[in-house]
């Protein structure tokens, strides 16, 4: 077994996941004394939505890769230009781009409803291509409008190159950048609404059509958790944004770096999270 997985880690995450799980939701507030999970996660940050305190953080200002956790700034701001009814015609330079791809077609038309859909639910990287030329003109031109998004939102240690999170030089973020990003786009409904729906049909003007599963799988494995974007490469690990709430609390994970994937140490924070008076 791999140095990271520890009697330790396996313990934490059966007590905090297997146990917690079975028992009644109301039951958690007694385990609210006890520490935060163990994190294998290179950086982490967990937060407080109502009051916005921060909870836990493990390296959240370390800079590194988040991968499509970044389709989140995408989203804003194709939300910011609004008219999301408005037509989009897909060309061929937005189809070239690989993995994770919806399989939208050159000479296509979809809203950009459609394809914000598809973006958050699907983070399909053709989608993220054709936004971001369809609101900027090419996707170095929306990088730029990305970086100048990021600094107002107050994300100082990100900087931006393409929509989609792509591996790409100079390209990070941090944890609670991500956070910051992520607190702003929930602020749409369109966004809270659509991170949670565990698939959505996709409409080719074909006639043809495909179910495209959310690729958040925290999504119905815990009934708390109701957003809201994953992201992987080989160079930034597992990443997960994910958001829970219980009883009026509601509490924002932000994991990045993960060496496995994210869904037991978010699924973990969230829970603990939602145990802080």
């Amino acid at each position: 077994m791999k140095r990271f997985l520890t009697l330790k880690t396996l313990r934490n995450y059966f007590y905090l996941l297997g146990f917690a799980a079975a028992m009644p939701f109301g039951w958690v507030d007694s385990v609210s004394a006890a520490g935060p999970p163990e994190i294998v996660a290179k950086s982490a940050i967990l937060l407080d939505l109502n009051s916005g305190r921060i909870l836990y953080e493990r390296n959240a200002d370390e800079k590194r890769p988040a991968a499509s956790t970044q389709k989140l700034l995408t989203a804003l701001l194709v939300l910011e230009n609004g008219n999301l009814d408005a037509r989009v015609r897909v060309r061929a330079t937005d189809t070239q781009v690989e993995p994770t791809v919806v399989g939208i077609s050159p000479g296509h038309t979809y809203t950009r409803r459609q394809l914000l859909t598809a973006l958050l639910v699907r983070s399909g990287n053709d989608v993220a291509k054709c936004l971001a030329r369809d609101h900027s003109g090419s996707s170095e031109r929306f990088a730029r409008a990305m970086n100048a998004k990021a600094l107002q939102l107050g994300m100082t240690r990100s900087h931006f190159v393409n929509p989609s999170g792509l591996p790409a030089k100079e390209q990070y973020s941090t944890a609670r950048d991500i956070a910051r990003l992520a607190i702003e786009a929930r602020r749409y409904r369109f966004v809270r609404e659509t991170v949670r729906l565990r698939s959505v049909r996709f409409d080719f003007p074909n006639g043809k059509h495909r179910v495209l599963t959310n690729t958040n799988k925290l999504l119905g494995r815990d009934p708390i958790v109701d957003g809201m974007k994953t992201g992987y490469t080989k160079s930034s690990g597992y990443c997960l944004v994910s958001t829970a709430s219980y009883n009026g609390r509601a509490v924002l994970a932000v994991v990045l770096g993960s060496p496995v994937p994210a869904w037991d140490q978010s699924q973990a924070l969230l829970r603990w999270g939602l145990t802080r008076g």
